[in-house]
Formats: structure tokens, C-alpha cells, sequence
């Protein structure tokens, strides 16, 4: 069964959360990732690593550097999802 967006958005929030430092309530969906102090981007293939390990999905170089919110993040792993069906 496919997660909702919801839960791929409290998930993605929790991963992004630990991996920066932060309470996972400071991250809202719309926030500019690219400015969160911190997120440099080993950090970010790190954090894209665990997304795709914990949804077993894929996601594409050119989509993890285009990436620059929580809403992006989401909606790259609900297209993987459905593609992976």
C-alpha cells in the first residue's frame, strides 16, 4: 500500500530533521531547504539516501539537486511510488 502524502511528509520531516540538527517542527513543507544552515550537500545525498532506502525507491541526480523543500522532496517521492507500482 502506497503511504498518503501525509505520512511522506511527517516521514521526510523526521529524516530531514535528524540529519540537520533540528526540531522536526522548525522544517515547515514550504521551507527553502537551500537556506537551512547546515544543509550543505553531503548532507543532502545523505538524507536522499535514507529516503530512498526507507521507501526502496530511486531518485534520479537531476531530481536531488533541483529539490529545495519538503514539498519538492514529496512530490519526488510520490512519482517514484507510482512509478515503482
Amino acid at each position: 500500500m502506497t503511504p498518503s502524502r501525509a505520512e511522506i511528509v511527517s516521514t521526510v520531516t523526521a529524516i530531514l530533521a535528524r540529519e540537520l540538527g533540528m526540531s522536526a517542527d522548525a522544517l515547515t513543507p514550504d521551507l527553502d531547504l537551500r537556506a537551512v544552515e547546515g544543509a550543505d550537500s553531503v548532507k543532502v545525498l545523505v538524507m536522499i539516501s535514507r529516503i530512498e532506502r526507507t521507501y526502496d525507491i530511486e531518485i534520479e541526480d537531476e531530481d536531488v539537486f533541483a529539490l529545495s523543500s519538503i514539498n519538492d522532496v514529496v512530490r519526488i517521492v510520490l512519482a517514484a511510488l507510482e512509478t515503482a507500482v
